[in-house]
């Protein structure tokens, strides 16, 4: 069943990660964990142009140098592969040998070359990847082609999947965008504890499809936080195997730009998403700052706002307290004009043009009760506007954290 959103493009409703012609994904239980789904795969019919983005913390976990060594040879991926409970993060020479291990296995399980193969993982660091599990979970692979199956099993400590999918006519072709994200805790811009895999049937020129990744990151996954701590495993990537025959699209295609607003409406949901399943959350708290002298300074101060501990708090606790929200604003290092700023909670006006309103209360708290809580920053130093995502801070995430080895 198809809903129709908004031209250019149709959200194909309950699709997952395999929507896009030619591709397959699935899951199995290894034995990482004791009885969840730990090891998925993901796989197209042919070789896919593939673009990637990578965690900014200086310890790259294995996989992620795998992986960017992979797509530094001919900017193709086939398959990847992705275990949760284990991150093979700052495991040493071993823990590299054991990705390199793991991606030639694949590739002799699929029958392709090894540089057309992905490595993720995602978990616990600092402990070695159990290569007698991994081993054996590659030698399953095709074993269960279910690609809910392959959502469950990149999940940490997220409570639910994370998938969308969507249509887009190009070139008279009608094309599908995919994603499936997992995510919930370390969450902190740039990107996230997070992996993310988008696939589509679209024909994509390499270095359009690489820069159009930056972009659509930087506005998207890159404006999500949770906690404010940068993973070592954080990765997007996406794979354009090019099934649907279109006119190769890059930057100069005339349809560029509607190939693109699908792309991030696929991207910015699964932020959302991962937002809104943070650790111990109860609400997605959305922050949107206009009126900027560029954009670049909106998202810094949006996203200082929603990392803010003390604001976080306050939602979670349903206070108004908009003190919190101007301390998080100056905090931002970005330069403004005091005397301009406007703040409101939902609808409800807070600041206008630097003066404090007789507000109604009230009428915040009934803002705040909502699972999705908006905060809105005007300014008057120019026409640029960026909003970020993120989630209350509750008990809950204390205990989960405290207990996340045991």
């Amino acid at each position: 069943m198809e809903q129709t959103l908004l031209k250019p493009f149709k959200i194909i409703e309950n699709a997952h990660i395999d929507q896009p012609k030619g591709f397959t994904a699935g899951g199995i239980h290894a034995g990482l964990r004791k009885s969840k789904l730990d090891f998925g795969w993901i796989y197209s019919e042919v070789p896919a142009t593939a673009a990637g983005v990578y965690t900014q913390n200086t310890f790259q976990a294995a996989p992620l140098q795998i992986t960017q060594e992979a797509l530094k040879q001919t900017a193709q991926l086939q398959t990847i592969i992705v275990n949760s409970a284990n991150a093979n993060s700052y495991t040493g020479e071993q823990g590299y040998q054991d990705a390199v291990q793991m991606q030639q296995l694949t590739a002799e399980k699929i029958g392709v070359d090894p540089s057309l193969v992905a490595v993720a993982s995602t978990g616990v660091i600092g402990e070695m990847l159990p290569m007698d599990v991994i081993k054996g979970a590659i030698a399953r692979i095709n074993e269960n082609k279910d690609a809910d199956a392959f959502e469950h099993a990149i999940l940490t400590t997220d409570t639910k999947t994370k998938h969308i999918a969507v249509e887009v006519e190009i070139d008279g072709k009608t094309i599908t965008i995919a994603g499936a994200a997992k995510g919930s805790g370390m969450i902190h811009p740039n990107m996230a504890t997070m992996l993310s895999f988008i696939t589509t049937d679209a024909k994509v020129e390499a270095e359009s499809l690489q820069q159009g990744l930056k972009q659509s990151t930087n506005q998207t996954f890159n404006r999500i936080t949770v906690d404010g701590d940068c993973s070592t495993n954080d990765m997007v990537l996406i794979l354009a195997n090019g099934m649907q025959n279109n006119n190769t699209l890059d930057q100069n295609h005339p349809e560029w730009n509607r190939f693109m607003e699908a792309w991030q409406f696929v991207s910015r949901e699964l932020a959302k998403m991962i937002a809104k399943d943070g650790e111990g959350a109860t609400k997605l708290v959305e922050v949107t700052v206009e009126g900027a002298e560029t954009e670049e300074q909106a998202a810094q101060m949006a996203k200082a706002v929603i990392a803010s501990s003390l604001v976080k708090t306050a939602i979670y606790g349903e206070d108004a307290n908009w003190g919190r929200i101007v301390s998080a604003l100056g905090a931002s290092g970005v330069p403004f004009d005091k005397n301009s700023l406007s703040i409101a909670i939902g609808s409800e006006r807070i600041i206008e043009d630097g003066q404090l309103l007789s507000f109604h209360e009230p009428n915040c708290v009934e803002e705040l009760v909502k699972d999705t809580v908006q905060l809105f920053i005007g300014l008057k130093d120019g026409s640029e506007k960026a909003t970020a995502w993120g989630c209350d801070l509750t008990y809950d995430y204390v205990k989960i954290n405290a207990s996340y080895r045991t």
